[in-house]
């Protein structure tokens, strides 16, 4: 794997927030919504395969979250590789162009409210058009578990958890981010990605966009549980 320095990353990163300030708001907005779909073909591929797995489940479940987590990470990979919008990538991008005064100040809040409608919108339309309308898993045992994934996700965890899950999500999602800046060729990149990934999905922090799709799609399905209740968590 080609790697270069941190500093050079570093200005990489940077460089890709001025361009992300400069880029049409509408354009912005369609890259995000794009991220939010391509991140939930990952969380469905992930609970497909965690879900399905009912027998391994109950008899190992630590392998059964590390199989969850290993196909999760292609929804990242389609992101960065395409150049999406996704809040939580951003929440890296922004705060090093604001530090270093490449980019106003209010860029930053301003991106972030963009990315994380787009995000959303693009979510809830995969998961309900192309999941729950399609009937893809209308069916035991995915139904169920994605109702049961759902609710713990943000039912049954406290909110200082779930703060503190989504820390140490968000801190590998940077990471991901930042090893893919610096790799110089396609199957690097995907390789970059892939491990900080998986190890956050297997070891179950929480993405915020990634439970834009999961915890909708479990209200969907028949979770107990309202907008509201999903909101405050």
């Amino acid at each position: 794997m080609c790697l270069v320095k941190p500093a050079a990353v570093a200005a990489l990163i940077i460089e890709h927030a001025v361009t992300k300030h400069n880029t049409p708001y509408e354009v912005i907005f369609s890259k995000a919504f794009l991220a939010g779909v391509m991140l939930s073909f990952g969380g469905l591929l992930s609970e497909v395969t965690s879900g399905g797995a009912t027998s391994l489940t109950t008899s190992n479940p630590g392998l059964a979250k590390v199989l969850g987590g290993f196909v999760f990470p292609v929804g990242l990979v389609m992101i960065v590789l395409n150049g999406y919008e996704l809040l939580t990538s951003n929440m890296m991008y922004f705060p090093m162009a604001v530090a270093k005064r490449a980019v106003p100040w209010w860029s930053l809040p301003v991106n972030w409210i963009i990315v994380t409608f787009g995000n959303l919108v693009g979510s809830l339309f995969f998961g309900a058009i192309l999941v729950k309308y399609s009937g893809i898993v209308s069916t035991a045992p995915y139904n169920t578990y994605i109702v049961e994934f759902a609710m713990k996700k943000a039912s049954e965890p406290e909110w200082h958890q779930i703060f503190l899950r989504g820390i140490g999500c968000n801190w590998l999602v940077c990471i991901a981010v930042w090893q893919a800046a610096g790799a110089r060729d396609t199957i690097s990149k995907i390789f970059a990605i892939w491990l900080p990934i998986w190890v956050f999905v297997a070891c179950g922090y929480d993405h915020v966009v990634a439970n834009m799709f999961s915890v909708p799609l479990g209200i969907m399905f028949g979770a107990d549980l309202t907008a509201a209740e999903y909101i405050r968590k």
